[in-house]
């Protein structure tokens, strides 16, 4: 592909990030997501929309990218894909809205959304003589062993990688302190759009200091260094980007973000948070652009000690990562997350000017990652 016939994306919003049985929680997911297509949809001038393409970890079920595009009053033409690669399902959308537009789609609205308030509970089968077992979430791996909580990867692959509870709590602070001065200057309104009432990120919070969060403790195992304080949080929320065809991008004459490359990875399902690593190379090197080159790094933020063993890996360093914080400040509504960063780098690539290339990087429960690299145009 060259960048003559790359996919651009015109338009990227977001509802704002609710946390888990607050603000949005009787919200279903695809009544999350229709404002936010409507609001997009109104900012391209095309005749039509081929396709609507969702992330989506936990259901309903029925198709919740058709039921949202419905909703949208996007008409009954349009119709719609729902795609599930656990957190990294609302990037995996995109590159999949993205794959359609060179594939001849003029225009594709591709994001995530994630309700995990409304998700419904589930429960396997009862066997001969016992009751239905509820469960909060499918296996990741075949095997028990393969298949740690994500949490506990994330204190062990921290571990091994040398990130101490210090250099996580510094690092979780510091997303607080620049998503709240962000968000104090207005820096969020423009990217936002208002559901159920609620215009604002719920989970944004001043003050978090390293030694305020250095007095929790361990979250997953004794003598760990993950706790709730350098991890994300559970969240509700729903983000989506407008693609066109260069043809119809011409034609429109807006600012944009062509998607230079993207890739997706599998790692040791043991350690997950890893796997953005090789998806961020690979894209890296499809782009042609070096990470010295990348002027803003959205990764997303599951767990401090998880990005941080990232960046090492990737000799990337922490402080270009986030620069106006992340999921450890702003929630990480699975589902959505990864459509959440191309929304971020949109707001800072074509809306603030900030540089020319961005990458989008995130790990995925199961061992695996996804990436993508954008240019402004």
């Amino acid at each position: 592909m060259t960048t003559s016939d790359a996919p651009v994306i015109v338009a990227a919003l977001r509802s704002p990030l609710g946390t888990a049985g607050r603000s949005l929680r009787d919200v279903s997911a695809a009544d999350l997501a229709a404002p936010v297509l409507a609001e997009v949809r109104a900012r391209v001038d095309s005749p039509e929309v081929d396709e609507v393409v969702l992330g989506n970890c936990t259901g309903p079920g029925g198709g919740v990218a058709r039921v949202a595009a419905l909703a949208a009053g996007l008409g009954h033409g349009v119709p719609g894909l729902t795609v599930d690669r656990q957190c990294g399902s609302g990037l995996a959308a995109v590159d999949v809205g993205a794959a359609l537009v060179r594939a001849g789609a003029d225009l594709v609205l591709a994001g995530g959304v994630e309700s995990a308030s409304t998700a419904p509970w589930r429960s396997w089968p009862p066997t001969e003589g016992s009751v239905p077992r509820r469960y909060t979430r499918a296996p990741f791996a075949p095997h028990p062993d393969d298949d740690p909580d994500m949490g506990l990867a994330a204190d062990l692959l921290a571990d091994e990688h040398g990130v101490d509870r210090a250099r996580q709590d510094a690092y979780a602070a510091r997303s607080h302190q620049r998503a709240w001065t962000h968000h104090s200057a207005g820096g969020f309104t423009g990217e936002v759009v208002p559901v159920g009432g609620v215009a604002t990120d719920e989970r944004l919070r001043d003050g978090i200091t390293p030694q305020r969060l250095g007095r929790l403790r361990p979250a997953f195992r004794d003598g760990g260094t993950v706790t709730a304080g350098n991890s994300c949080g559970v969240n509700d929320g729903a983000a989506v980007a407008a693609l066109v065809s260069p043809a119809v991008h011409a034609r429109l004459g807006l600012p944009g973000l062509r998607v230079l490359a993207t890739a997706t990875s599998g790692v040791d399902p043991r350690r997950p948070g890893i796997g953005m690593v090789p998806a961020v190379q690979e894209a890296s090197a499809r782009a042609g652009v070096p990470l010295s080159a990348i002027d803003v790094v959205e990764l997303n933020e599951a767990f401090a000690g998880q990005v941080l063993a990232c960046c090492d890996a990737l000799g990337l360093a922490e402080e270009r990562v986030c620069p106006q914080g992340g999921a450890l400040a702003l929630g990480h509504p699975w589902g959505a997350s990864g459509a959440v960063l191309v929304v971020r780098l949109f707001s800072q690539l074509v809306v603030q000017g900030a540089g020319r290339y961005g990458l989008a990087g995130i790990a995925v429960g199961g061992g695996q990652g996804v990436a993508m690299v954008v240019e402004t145009c």
